[in-house]
């Protein structure tokens, strides 16, 4: 009888098209699973004949708590090479081997742009007016040219969201607790004083960090009271790196412009969330890494760690 590899969280139901399944038959049967499942009861019985288990990113977290609920997996694959919702010990102390796939970059760049110019030049807005017969142009758009994008977090997706802003005739200042003047001018970047000093010179502020205890909660109503007026915030990163009732309030009561948001605290969204119906949000249902080249690289080589944990050579692995 072949092994069970279940696919999760396969939303735009793509994942066996995009890479090379069959190449496991007949010892690997493989299937996925469109729509999220949330209760931890519900996923135990899809998963429980499963020894191979397949998800993208950090759509499914994996307790210790379900780890022990499923006796029979052996290997959890992860889309990229880090995966904070996955309990890599408990997977150890279960018996279950974790391997993570490449990721690239450039996806979750491109879309910190699509959002910052959608919220500048009030792309929803318009298209919509367009499309509904209304005004015809009813806003006036921030040019980006001399205005200074503050960016929190230089990694490889913070330098590439900088090299753009440079096109764009932007100044460009960054800030984390790690990031030195040198690295920082590197790439063409001043280093800001402070976070407090990004925050009040900035007119559009990018956060580019991974969520960790020192990042978590990083931008409260203290520090989101410092920025302009006028500024926009970007999160393409983690939702709990800015305080939400926090970053809430400061939307509804007009204390920032707005914001662009790929990231929430709960997701998928709520129905009812109030991020959902801001007019000054512009915001995407974590769609940062979601492209061709990103989603056929995680299935191809989804398929080479199941085929390598077969020939008992695991590789790419995490825990």
């Amino acid at each position: 009888m072949p092994m069970q590899c279940l696919i999760l969280d396969d939303y735009q139901n793509v994942a066996l098209s995009l890479a090379g399944w069959q190449a496991l038959a007949p010892q690997v049967e493989c299937r996925a699973l469109t729509e999220h499942i949330s209760d931890e009861d519900q996923l135990v019985a899809q998963l429980q004949d499963a020894e191979i288990v397949v998800i993208m990113r950090e759509r499914t977290p994996f307790s210790a708590a379900l780890f022990a609920r499923l006796p029979k997996l052996r290997l959890l694959i992860t889309s990229g090479m880090r995966n904070a919702s996955v309990d890599l010990a408990a997977a150890r102390e279960n018996g279950v081997t974790v391997c993570g796939t490449g990721s690239g970059s450039t996806a979750p760049v491109e879309l910190t742009w699509a959002l910052i110019l959608g919220l500048a030049r009030h792309l929803v807005t318009e298209n919509n007016a367009l499309r509904h017969n209304g005004p015809w142009q009813s806003t006036v758009g921030t040019g980006l040219s001399g205005k200074r994008l503050g960016l929190l977090g230089l990694g490889k997706i913070g330098q590439k969201v900088a090299l753009i802003a440079q096109a764009f005739g932007m100044d460009v200042s960054a800030w984390s607790q790690n990031l030195t003047a040198e690295r920082a001018a590197e790439h063409g970047v001043e280093l800001a004083a402070s976070k407090e000093a990004l925050l009040k010179t900035s007119d559009v502020v990018s956060v580019h960090l991974v969520l960790s205890e020192r990042t978590r909660g990083l931008l409260g109503a203290p520090e989101l009271a410092l920025m302009k007026p006028d500024a926009l915030l970007i999160n393409t990163s983690r939702a709990a790196i800015v305080d939400q009732p926090a970053l809430l309030h400061a939307l509804q009561t007009g204390q920032i412009a707005g914001a662009g948001l790929d990231v929430f605290e709960t997701e998928p969204l709520p129905p009812a969330d109030p991020f959902r119906t801001l007019p000054n949000v512009l915001a995407t249902p974590h769609l940062g890494y979601v492209s061709d080249g990103n989603y056929q690289a995680y299935f191809r080589e989804a398929v080479e760690d199941i085929q390598a944990f077969l020939a008992g050579n695991p590789v790419r692995t995490l825990s």
